[in-house]
């Protein structure tokens, strides 16, 4: 979803380049402020008394498993997907907010604000309350929360997505993100759309087609 964004401005009085908002140094001052984020993020979820890796003792990079305690509990798995898909959402959503209001956002800036967005959601997501409703009304019988680990795994992913959605046509992003809806879809019968329908308004024939899985 690329976007035309000015390059530096001349400075006549100076006679040299000035730095615009996404030159060198804000880049590196927005990605300190996301890194920042993240990690007052994982110290958010510690002190809320989550595991900082799987309580197995071991980290995988891949975990495969949904009806599983280990699902969520490593770096990735069949919900990484979900997560790349909140970066395409979260740079969509802030480009059109930011054409809507006239607001001028640099592409760092709304980079910080998703990974504030997404650290959030990790932190409210892992509260007793909704883990308690995705045991209820989700496929995630096992589920308990999430390790740290993937926590912060699901924050990078989010990064990811926000930077593919960046560089990318907006038809290869629409694309990509069908891709991974669909194919996640197919695999568990669980996705980011059904995984929001089954959280905020379970629907019976939903819940019954997932049970066949």
């Amino acid at each position: 979803m690329r976007e035309f964004e000015p390059g530096p401005r001349s400075c006549p009085a100076l006679g040299r380049a000035k730095p615009g908002r996404d030159g060198p140094e804000w880049a590196i001052g927005h990605a300190l402020l996301a890194v920042g984020i993240i990690a007052a993020a994982a110290l958010v979820l510690l002190w809320m008394g989550r595991v900082p890796i799987c309580t197995c003792g071991t980290v995988k990079l891949w975990h495969g498993a949904v009806q599983s305690a280990e699902n969520s509990q490593h770096l990735t798995d069949w919900y990484t997907p979900s997560h790349i898909v909140h970066g395409f959402l979260f740079y969509a959503g802030l480009w059109l907010l930011s054409r809507a209001t006239g607001l001028r956002m640099s592409t760092g800036l709304r980079l910080g604000i998703s990974v504030a967005l997404e650290a959030g959601w990790e932190i409210v997501e892992n509260t007793d309350a909704v883990i308690q409703r995705y045991r209820e009304t989700t496929i995630a019988l096992d589920y308990y929360g999430d390790s740290v680990v993937n926590s912060v795994a699901d924050m990078l992913a989010m990064v990811l997505g926000f930077v593919l959605a960046w560089r990318l046509p907006v038809p290869a992003t629409v694309a990509l993100a069908l891709v991974l809806e669909l194919g996640v879809g197919y695999w568990i019968r669980d996705n980011l759309t059904l995984n929001v329908i089954m959280l905020l308004h379970p629907l019976d024939t939903i819940r019954a087609w997932q049970a066949g899985a």
